[in-house]
């Protein structure tokens, strides 16, 4: 999901379309609403399947829809959203279509609208309100089981979509969000010596971080701290930026080690580089090492983001695709790049103003500092 934003939010900067934006705030929405604790952190997953069905809390028959909202506005969301008679979902385990749909669009709702003869705003309004009868009706279904285990490293990802979205969106909801996500990290999901653990379920945190708890939540810290202005989130991921050099640098070569140098004894300390289906530890502390040597003036930051990029330089040159958070990082690492300080009252309208022209803007490479 937080992944998920960022795509959306950056896809809006560059290309100014709001259905990005739109989709971003339908995500975001979901969290807020279904996956975030009452203490603000964010729960790690909902199950596909309840009441032993793939699905069955997810999908809807046509006729269903029909009797939910009428014949006019039925047939109408059914056409827009290809619901048919066999149903669109088909069964994993047999491969046969059950009846029922999953809601998808094949076209975009300016192009729908043209087909069938309304205003786009007219269109979206019609879907809007159909929606929210869908989901009211929904709501009374046997919910699927919910993983509300909080866990460090993907509460780190989603702070840092939840930060950029108060940027890019204008909307101090999502800040607010961001911050007490941090703050809870950075209490329940951290012990007395500054150290990090890996989850936390129903206050109770335990299990030593690895290095992707430690790089992701440092990255999401450092955009709240471009998002809020407030230097304590600055100055949190500045200390666990020293534990993880301390404790999982390489000492003799370069690179960061998946776990801590006083962990659980292993036959081999592995070290990834593979940017899958999330960014691996090293390439993203090689961003946050760069981020932060700009935003501090430590060059032993930038010096160890270089050893960094150095030491795994041959992989990422055999495999470019799979090593795209490090491309990133790289790029930013080469420039150009930006470093901009608003001076000054950080409420104030000049400010206020400055900061609408910087968000409106994609510029990936930039450190925004607050004075």
């Amino acid at each position: 999901q937080a992944l998920f934003v960022i795509a959306n939010l950056e896809c809006h900067q560059i290309t100014g379309r709001e259905r990005y934006a739109q989709t971003a705030r339908e995500v975001l929405a979901y969290v807020m609403r279904d996956m975030t604790d009452a203490e603000g952190g964010f729960f790690s997953a909902e199950d596909a399947d309840s009441e032993g069905e793939e699905g069955k809390f997810y999908v809807w028959e046509k006729e269903e829809v029909i009797e939910i909202l009428g014949k006019k506005k039925g047939e109408l969301f059914n056409k827009v959203y290809n619901f048919t008679n066999q149903g669109t979902f088909v069964e994993e385990a047999t491969g046969e279509r059950t009846g029922t749909n999953v809601p998808f669009l094949t076209d975009t709702l300016d192009v729908m609208a043209k087909q069938l003869g309304l205003p786009e705003n007219d269109l979206r309004k019609e879907l809007e309100a159909c929606r929210k009868a869908l989901f009211e009706v929904r709501e009374k279904r046997v919910h699927p089981q919910k993983d509300d285990k909080i866990l460090t490293d993907w509460n780190g990802l989603m702070i840092s979509a939840f930060a950029q979205a108060s940027q890019v969106l204008g909307d101090p909801t999502y800040l607010k969000a961001a911050k007490e996500a941090a703050d809870y990290c950075l209490s329940t999901l951290r012990r007395k010596d500054g150290r990090l653990l890996k989850r936390s379920r129903r206050g109770n945190a335990g299990l030593p971080a690895h290095l992707e708890d430690y790089a992701f939540l440092v990255h999401g810290l450092v955009d709240l701290y471009q998002a809020s202005s407030e230097t304590r989130y600055l100055k949190e991921a500045l200390a666990l930026t020293e534990l993880t050099l301390k404790h999982f640098w390489d000492q003799e070569g370069a690179g960061f080690f998946l776990t801590a140098d006083d962990g659980e004894k292993l036959l081999v300390r592995a070290m990834e580089s593979y940017d899958g289906a999330l960014p691996s530890g090293n390439s993203i502390m090689a961003l946050n090492l760069v981020r932060l040597a700009r935003a501090t003036g430590k060059t032993a930051y930038e010096e160890k983001a270089q050893a960094l990029v150095q030491a795994f330089s041959g992989a990422i040159a055999r495999s470019g695709q799979g090593h795209t958070q490090w491309l990133s990082a790289l790029d930013f690492a080469i420039g150009p790049s930006l470093e901009i300080v608003i001076a000054g009252d950080h409420a104030s309208k000049e400010a206020r103003a400055m900061l609408d022209l910087i968000h409106e803007r994609f510029i990936p490479n930039k450190v925004l500092l607050f004075r």
